[in-house]
């Protein structure tokens, strides 16, 4: 990431939001039309949002992170991985993201450019809900940058696949897809009054994990490693 320069990145982290949202919006819209059935139409939603996933983070993670997501920017910004004065454009590029990828979604099924979402997604339920998919987002994130870095993109991606089903909201867990996600009156839509409460608890699931995983993935000293640095 370090050989990339700052455009470059951002550039990236637009690309990758915006494939990434038109799959949300396009199979949900795809999925919609060839179904009535909401089971199914959430399956064939969740498939392809996971796959995209797995491939969005391999080919560009090398250049940008493959962040595609505010809350995930904050957190490496709050553990130095990100130099807080990239965070701010960061946010901007995945934001403006997102709004292309529904566009675009729109533009492939012959929709109006944008229609703002009547869809409820409300009430303490969801908002707990998108905590703990955001927090588990962050978790798999950091422990895997831990263990097994290779393995991020596959890890990201069957998380989501899993969150949309283990939650009540259908795991967002990402306020620029959550933004985007407002602009489309489709399967995937959120209504745009209904956005703080979801980012709100999108970031504070962020930040928890951070908290957590910060102490979780810290080795506890043992006694031959404090005497050796006793001896220092």
């Amino acid at each position: 990431m370090a050989s990339f320069d700052l455009p470059r990145r951002l550039v990236a982290e637009v690309l990758g939001t915006a494939i990434l949202v038109a799959t949300v919006v396009g199979s949900g819209i795809m999925a919609t039309s060839l179904t009535g059935d909401t089971g199914l139409a959430l399956l064939g939603n969740t498939l392809a949002t996971g796959a995209i996933l797995v491939v969005l983070i391999t080919i560009l993670g090398p250049i940008s992170g493959a962040h595609f997501n505010p809350a995930v920017s904050l957190i490496f910004a709050m553990s130095r991985s990100l130099p807080k004065c990239e965070l701010g454009s960061y946010v901007l590029a995945q934001f403006a993201g997102g709004a292309v990828g529904t566009v675009t979604a729109h533009l492939m099924f012959n929709l109006p450019l944008v229609e703002l979402s009547s869809k409820v997604r409300t009430g303490g339920a969801q908002w707990f809900s998108e905590g703990v998919a955001t927090f588990g987002l962050v978790a798999v994130i950091l422990a895997g940058i831990r263990f097994e870095r290779k393995a991020i993109p596959w890890l990201a991606g069957l998380y989501i696949t899993a969150g949309y089903w283990f939650t009540a909201s259908t795991s967002f867990a990402n306020p620029a897809v959550a933004f985007a996600r407002a602009l489309t009156d489709t399967f995937s839509g959120i209504r745009p009054v209904d956005l703080p409460g979801f980012w709100l608890a999108e970031i504070a699931g962020a930040v928890a994990a951070l908290l957590l995983f910060t102490w979780l993935l810290q080795p506890a000293k043992t006694s031959s490693t404090l005497s050796s640095e006793a001896k220092l």
